[in-house]
């Protein structure tokens, strides 16, 4: 097993994982940054960067919040670059959605406009996968 596959594999059994998600899905932002932040912490390989891309999407959502629009619309296109190299799924989750509300949150923020009407990202299971 490569080492990305095993990595992968064994963040997804990690109830912190699981639970980052669920309060990711539920718009807990700041207590999902806190889960996904520890295993980004303890990630070395090449998920590191997957782990990552999502936490900046959450902390900018956390940003839109506290009313700091030119902080949700820099890490939202941080975190959208960083998952841009990321295939349409990982860790079992739908990617290429994810990347979609993102973008058209940012591109609202970009055009000035109120990204509220708008899906909050969600971090749903593969199709294939579920």
């Amino acid at each position: 097993m490569s080492e990305s596959l095993s990595e992968e594999a064994s963040l997804m059994v990690d109830p912190r994982f699981g639970e980052a998600v669920r309060l990711f899905n539920a718009g807990e932002w700041y207590a999902c940054h806190d889960g996904f932040e520890e295993l980004w912490h303890e990630t070395q390989g090449p998920c590191r960067k997957v782990l990552q891309g999502i936490l900046q999407i959450a902390v900018a959502h956390l940003h839109l919040e506290r009313g700091n629009r030119r902080g949700a619309t820099v890490l939202l296109g941080e975190g959208l670059g960083r998952l841009q190299s990321a295939g349409p799924e990982a860790f079992g989750l739908n990617l290429e959605l994810l990347r979609q509300q993102a973008r058209a949150r940012l591109h609202a923020l970009q055009q000035d406009q109120d990204p509220a009407p708008l899906p909050l990202p969600r971090l749903d299971a593969n199709c294939a996968n579920a």
